[in-house]
């Protein structure tokens, strides 16, 4: 969710088979509304689910990427329920007490845009039938509109100069 700016649901359905390390690119099968979609992910994404695989995740009979890892339903696919009692263990752990799956989507997708990259882009990392949906996702910090600004208002200053 932090790395790929994915929903709730959509990490809950990821497979093996929906992941491309090769291409740094994960395969979204169970989007909202049913809807389907190609996004890129960091290497760092990868790493991380290199190791989970590696150390953590035991050998299953199903394609599900994420299971339970401990007590009588171990190595089943991960339910809503049991994500959120990883959520709620991380929430003690950072002392993020309102730390949640949708925060998490909602700052990737904010780290995104300040990095640069175009909000139809953003749009399309999220899912979004409509550019509104993804503005709203949007909470960017002030340091980014000042250095935004700054930039702008420079290139204009220049502009003006050469009039």
């Amino acid at each position: 969710m932090l790395l790929g700016g994915l929903r709730r649901c959509e990490v809950l359905g990821l497979r093996l088979n929906n992941l491309s390390p090769g291409e740094r690119r994960v395969f979204i099968s169970e989007g909202k509304g049913g809807h389907q979609r190609l996004i890129p992910v960091s290497g760092q994404f990868f790493t991380a689910v290199g190791d989970y695989l590696d150390r953590e995740r035991t050998v299953v009979d199903h394609g599900r990427l994420f299971v339970v890892l401990r007590g009588p339903t171990r190595g089943r696919p991960l339910s809503a329920d049991g994500l959120d009692e990883i959520l709620g263990g991380a929430r003690k752990r950072t002392g993020l007490p309102r730390l949640s799956c949708h925060q998490l989507r909602h700052t990737c997708l904010t780290r995104l845009r300040e990095a640069g990259m175009a909000l139809e882009a953003v749009q399309a990392q999220a899912g979004h039938r409509s550019i509104e949906s993804t503005r709203i996702y949007i909470h960017l910090a002030n340091s980014w509109l000042v250095e935004q600004y700054l930039t702008a208002s420079a290139a204009i200053d220049a502009d003006t100069a050469d009039a």
